[in-house]
């Protein structure tokens, strides 16, 4: 019963990663993509000194290290709690 647990565990966490991984992709490459592809827009100054892709390249970074906070905190309030009742589960057999 507990390696079925320890599999069901395990694999949420897969999904959750590639999820996580998946959008911060997209994001990537969609900022990429339209610095490729619409100069235009990237270069248009939104005000003295601040162009849309500066803006858009700051909210990547920004996205980025929410997209980690939220990975964290899901692994610190349910992994770690699964793997700890987990391993409580065994040390009582």
């Amino acid at each position: 019963m507990s390696e079925h647990r320890f599999r069901s565990l395990a694999e949420t966490r897969w999904r959750i990663a590639v999820s996580l991984t998946a959008v911060m992709v997209a994001i990537y490459f969609g900022f990429i993509l339209l610095i490729a592809y619409n100069k235009p827009l990237m270069g248009r100054l939104l005000t003295r000194g601040l162009s849309v892709g500066v803006l858009l390249g700051a909210l990547v970074i920004v996205l980025s290290w929410v997209l980690t906070w939220v990975y964290v905190r899901w692994a610190n309030t349910h992994y770690d709690a699964g793997l700890d009742e987990l391993r409580r589960a065994e040390a009582a057999r």
